[in-house]
């Protein structure tokens, strides 16, 4: 049953990376797979869960003795449904409504005119320096904002600027590429780095401390490879809308300035708020959500002449979040728990230690994968497969050398934070943030493959050189 669990998890990931082929969204694929996991793993749950759960289960029992006196099957049903499900499903919910909240702020911004006021400011037609400019506002941006909803920013400012679309498409590749990177070292700058931050495998300052340099290297590499062949002007076409958009009729430049500040400030409240009150991120995520939502309300309160379908409320701009994303993220979070908890995962874990013994090399290779599957499930995966230690236990364990890695904020971590975020970039369907510029911008899969790809491979590997030159200048030794 095992075996055809696995075959389940394949199929339905080879489902998600071929989305685009079988025009079925992902979202259906991953909540079917999570489903079918689950059903399969309760079935065989006489055969698995006293074997793989012995501990928890005799707890469970000791500690409800009416379902210890049913028959097994049934004792293993309850525990599995009661228990399992239970505590996965709490952990999963932490990073989904994490998800909601901040994905409800930064559309706040974006429908308020905040991010039109950093966009407007660059006025720059030279190509190389234009290049540069919008390179480095992408990887900053991306850090407090999630990469796709910065990735879809700038491709509206770049397409204000540059009117030719194949002269767009380098442009939106760099942007991709800074995305990705810029994501990679902020605890909420990418889904991934999210996961681990909610899950407690890294924390904010170590995080930030350990990637802004390989993050910002891998940025700079393909920025620079790329600007080597660009000169001259971009010439505009005199088509650029200067029209006063509906926003900027109903609030006043002070207002949508307030709103870009006030968000932001929710965003990068919520690392303060968790190191002070110790509560989950999500918690602080919502009390942000909450200070927006009181602001737009007391806004809209002295709009009296504007019509109530030009109001933004947070009720009406909810409804605009990517809720198929948020199903996805619950299907496939599922679909990792089910093959954590039959064992699975780490039987895994156990053939790339025995095999590879190198969590430089299983991270890199895990980057690399990222660019053809999904980086949600690969993460999901490894944080699966291999446990937080305690730092305490390390020197009782049979490899502690090896295990020391895997502590909070250890080295394993911090470069799986690294290698998927930015291992993302070197096919453009790798990433949210490059399938989505791939849909506004219509590039070819090829052209970006053939052009992008080298550019943003070497700067992959260059920062994760740099990581990797990082801890050797800490631990003394790389492996």
């Amino acid at each position: 049953m095992l075996g055809i669990m696995v075959a389940v998890f394949l199929v339905g990931y080879l489902c998600i990376a071929m989305e685009h082929k079988l025009q079925v969204n992902k979202a259906a694929s991953a909540l079917l797979t999570g489903g079918i996991l689950w059903a399969l793993y309760i079935v065989t749950a006489p055969l698995s869960v006293p074997q793989l759960d012995g501990q928890a289960f005799g707890e469970f029992l000791s500690d409800n003795p009416t379902i210890a006196a049913l028959p097994l099957v049934e004792q293993c049903v309850r525990f599995i449904s009661g228990v399992q499900i239970v505590e996965h499903l709490g952990e999963i919910s932490e990073t989904l409504f994490f998800l909601i909240g901040a994905m409800t702020i930064v559309e706040l911004i974006d429908v308020h005119g905040g991010f039109s006021i950093i966009t407007n400011r660059i006025t720059t037609r030279k190509k190389v320096t234009l290049l540069w400019l919008i390179s480095i506002l992408t990887f900053f941006m991306s850090a407090v904002l999630d990469n796709m909803t910065t990735a879809i920013v700038m491709v509206m400012l770049i397409r204000r600027i540059i009117p030719e679309q194949k002269e767009r498409w380098l442009f939106a590749s760099i942007i991709i590429i800074a995305a990705n990177s810029g994501g990679a070292w902020s605890p909420i700058g990418d889904v991934t780095t999210i996961m681990l931050w909610v899950k407690g495998n890294v924390t904010s300052v170590p995080l930030v401390e350990s990637l802004l340099l390989p993050s910002l290297v891998s940025t700079i590499v393909p920025v620079w490879i790329a600007s080597r062949s660009m000169h001259g002007m971009i010439t505009s076409d005199g088509t650029e809308d200067k029209a006063m958009s509906n926003v900027e009729q109903v609030l006043t430049p002070r207002e949508r300035l307030t709103m870009l500040i006030l968000g932001v400030s929710c965003l990068l409240f919520v690392p303060v708020f968790k190191s002070l009150t110790h509560l989950p991120p999500f918690m602080g995520i919502m009390v942000g959500l909450g200070i927006m939502w009181v602001y737009t309300e007391l806004l809209y309160r002295k709009k009296v002449d504007v019509a109530e379908r030009d109001k933004h409320r947070v009720t009406q701009v909810i409804r605009h979040i990517d809720i198929p994303t948020i199903l996805f993220f619950l299907g496939i979070l599922l679909a990792v728990a089910a093959l954590q908890a039959t064992g699975i995962l780490d039987a895994a874990a156990g053939f790339l230690n025995r095999e590879l013994h190198n969590i430089y090399i299983i991270n890199v290779i895990i980057g690399l994968m990222s660019s053809i599957v999904d980086n949600v499930p690969l993460v999901a995966g490894a944080m699966g497969m291999y446990p937080i230690v305690d730092p305490a236990m390390v020197g009782t364990m049979a490899d502690p050398a090896f295990m020391q890695h895997f502590v909070q904020d250890g080295p394993f971590w911090l470069f799986l934070a690294y290698c998927a975020g930015v291992g993302g970039s070197l096919l453009i369907i790798g990433s949210a943030a490059g399938v989505v510029v791939m849909g506004l911008e219509k590039i070819n899969f090829a052209w970006y493959l053939k052009r992008i790809t080298l550019m943003a491979l070497a700067g992959y590997l260059a920062g994760a050189a740099v990581f990797v030159l990082i801890e050797w200048l800490k631990l003394g030794a790389v492996f």
